[in-house]
């Protein structure tokens, strides 16, 4: 049975701490609060779902806002598996960020079965004082399973905004029937690839984008580059053959972006 389903979490600021001001949720969705130090001034919380995966027929629409000084960092549980669909699942995220807010998000890796088809769009409206940390990881399918690059279709649209003004668009279109991931201008013989946008107008992006490549260029059996944007920011991308890899190397430029340690330590590079 196929689900449509809702999420909207609002975020407040409460003595100098961000708070879940309210939240609400369909399933097969739940929110818990995982923050580790509740003293901290920002707000952790991991989206759970009793669903396995996203099933045929599927449609999630999900709000986030995060209030003036707050900060989010939003998680996920597990792999995103897209199941084996004749119709196909959509999703639609949208995302409002006041001033000098700060939100993240790393979702787990998603995995597309054979004959999955999957549309999702993300609309990010946020103001030029506040900060963003977004990222991808998309994987090939079941490896082990013999599903590489089965699926039928897979299609991300992430748009971000300074108010009304499209400041970034990314559209990433992937039918591999019809176009081979393997060829030339695609993934070129990697199965797997990741992508971290960066928005925050503190940063010099100069530095940042040295440590980023200080840290990335040690890294065995990936390909990597790192693009300005058209604001203050920067976009990463990943090439490689491991979806933990490149999950593990997301939440680490995340920390070298943000000054935030991973696991208890600062990660510099």
């Amino acid at each position: 049975m196929a689900l449509n389903a809702k999420l909207h979490i609002e975020t407040g600021w409460r003595n100098g701490i961000t708070i879940l001001k309210k939240s609400f949720c369909t399933p097969p969705f739940k929110i818990a609060d995982v923050t580790e130090n509740k003293k901290d001034s920002g707000l952790t919380l991991m989206v759970m779902s009793s669903s396995p995966g996203v099933l045929d027929g599927d449609e999630y629409h999900l709000q986030i806002d995060v209030a003036e000084e707050c900060s989010l960092e939003f998680k996920t549980q597990s792999y995103l598996r897209l199941f084996q669909m004749q119709k196909g699942a959509k999703q639609f995220l949208q995302v409002n960020l006041k001033r000098c807010g700060s939100f993240t998000y790393i979702p787990h890796p998603v995995v597309p079965h054979e004959n999955s088809m999957f549309f999702s769009k993300n609309r990010i409206v946020m103001e030029e004082t506040s900060s963003l940390t977004w990222g991808e990881v998309m994987t090939c399918g079941r490896k082990l399973n013999g599903e590489i690059f089965k699926f039928s279709i897979y299609h991300n649209i992430t748009e971000i905004f300074f108010g009304e003004k499209l400041i970034v668009k990314e559209n990433v279109l992937m039918k591999p029937a019809e176009v081979n991931p393997g060829s030339i201008g695609q993934l070129e013989g990697y199965t797997h690839q990741a992508s971290l946008l960066f928005i925050d107008h503190n940063i010099d992006t100069s530095e940042k984008r040295q440590s980023v490549n200080e840290f990335l260029k040690h890294e065995d059996k990936i390909e990597f580059g790192i693009s300005a944007l058209p604001v203050n920011g920067l976009i990463i991308r990943i090439l490689g053959f491991k979806s933990e890899q490149l999950f593990d190397l997301l939440k680490n430029l995340s920390s070298i972006l943000s000054h935030k340690p991973v696991n208890g330590k600062l990660h510099v590079g």
